[in-house]
């Protein structure tokens, strides 16, 4: 049955529905991260945020997701990849409306917005784990890396229809009416998402084999008659037991999407939410210019989105992986000891960040999708939660890493001195690092192997661990 889904040399245009409606979700999860930021600016004077408060409702998402990716993960290798999409999605988009009522007064406020924002990011941390496996699970074996790594290549998208809300609605409808926009973006996914079935390896793995045809052959445009009966079960074995307590059982997968996952989101989140300041004190760029500097930097993100994800199928995800974290940390250093130059008039940091983010975010096309590829079937979501999870510690760590260095007291209008920047990028080059490890060192190839295979080889490695163990 599955060869049907392998041996194909193009989409069809219900996979490509699929793609699709997977990053316009990648790219609402991300506008709800930037919109934060400027809901934050048009209540912290009006209410007089301390600094403890305003770090509160920034990080609170996070804190959220952590715990939605490690439940929806487990939740959708026990019930299914589209029962838990369609219930995240539902969940951040109502928390999302649930803001637009919230109190004018600054106690009552405060706690509303913290409150509704952990519950977006439990449902965001579940859609995202629960939404690149089932991408995974329809695409052929030669494009799976690159269409799951185009699906997070939405992620600037998120932050360019944001600015461009602020930008062309804030005046008119103010900040509780573009949060009624992007609710009414959030349930778009929803209706879009209803039409596509669950996933066929999901079905087979429940022992629905007419269920996994009827989704074959919708994804395919095919009679289900054209659909074979016969596909390649995945090994027998204790794999069949879904669980947090399992995922131990394959050490290179977990060290490798829990390391990789950390060093990324911990280096990453805590230099995006600063780069803008960080450009005017140590570029000389004026705030009013500091916008238009960033379009650049984010034209160079969104390059390294597509770069990677066709790189990883052109030289391997570990390979593309190690390039991207090792690219990071070199324009890292290089942007903490060349601050003070300039080449042809432009300011070497500025032209570092743009490297920075070419391969920082780029490292990101590989490491969400790679997370899911690592682990056998029954564990997918599982396993890519944990690690997304533990993850997600880094926008919490990352942030509050950079202001207590640079010695900032706001994390939305850091104050810090030119001395301490250097400190700073060695602290997120060292994060880096550390993905480069998992990548290179512990990682395991997944490219050009189908998912029937890649449980092959995760069950033997898991069995020749189990008998070396044995007395």
């Amino acid at each position: 049955m599955f060869k049907l889904l392998d041996e194909q040399s193009k989409l069809t245009r219900r996979q490509t529905l699929i793609a699709v409606v997977a990053a316009w979700a990648v790219c609402l999860e991300f506008l709800d991260y930037f919109l934060i930021g400027f809901i934050l600016t048009f209540v912290s004077g009006p209410w007089h945020l301390t600094f403890v408060q305003s770090s509160w409702i920034l990080l609170s998402s996070g804190l959220g997701a952590i715990v939605g990716a490690l439940f929806f993960g487990w939740l959708a290798d026990r019930i299914g990849r589209r029962k838990v999409f369609l219930t995240t999605i539902t969940i951040f988009s109502l928390a999302t409306l649930a803001l637009v009522f919230t109190p004018d007064d600054p106690t009552l406020g405060w706690a509303w917005l913290v409150s509704f924002r952990v519950i977006i990011g439990f449902g965001a941390g579940g859609l995202y784990v629960v939404d690149l496996p089932l991408v995974q699970e329809y695409m052929p074996q030669a494009m799976r890396g690159k269409v799951t790594g185009l699906v997070t290549s939405t992620v600037p998208f998120g932050f360019l229809l944001g600015s461009l809300m602020i930008w062309l609605l804030s005046d008119a409808i103010g900040w509780r009416g573009i949060l009624i926009v992007a609710t009414v973006l959030g349930f778009s996914v929803l209706l879009l998402r209803a039409e596509i079935p669950e996933s066929p390896r999901y079905l087979v793995r429940q022992g629905d084999i007419e269920g996994a045809r009827r989704s074959v052959a919708w994804a395919l445009h095919l009679p289900i008659d054209q659909i074979p009966a016969e596909v390649d079960l995945p090994p027998e074995g204790s794999e069949a037991k879904v669980g947090i307590g399992q995922l131990i059982k394959y050490p290179r997968s977990f060290w490798t999407s829990v390391l990789a996952n950390i060093g990324m989101q911990t280096g990453y989140y805590g230099l995006s939410l600063w780069t803008p300041t960080l450009l005017v004190l140590i570029a000389g760029i004026s705030s009013a210019h500091s916008g238009l500097f960033m379009v650049f930097v984010t034209l160079g993100a969104l390059v390294g989105r597509f770069a990677f994800s066709y790189m990883s199928e052109w030289i391997g995800r570990r390979a593309a992986g190690g390039v991207a974290a090792i690219g990071t940390v070199v324009t890292l250093i290089i942007s903490a000891v060349t601050s003070d130059f300039t080449f042809a008039g432009l300011s070497v940091f500025f032209l570092m960040m743009i490297g920075v983010y070419f391969f920082g975010e780029g490292g990101f096309a590989i490491v969400g999708p790679y997370s899911g590829e690592v682990w056998p079937s029954h564990l997918r979501t599982t396993g890519m939660g944990f690690a997304y999870g533990v993850g997600g510690i880094g926008k919490v760590i990352g942030p509050l890493g950079l202001a207590i260095i640079l010695g900032a007291d706001s994390l939305l209008n850091p104050e810090a001195s030119k001395g301490s920047v250097s400190s700073a990028f060695f602290y997120f080059a060292a994060w880096f690092a550390l993905t480069a490890v998992a990548f290179l060192i512990i990682g395991i190839e997944t490219r050009n192997k189908s998912i029937q295979q890649l449980d092959i080889d995760l069950e033997g490695q898991r069995r020749l661990r189990h008998l070396n163990e044995l007395p």
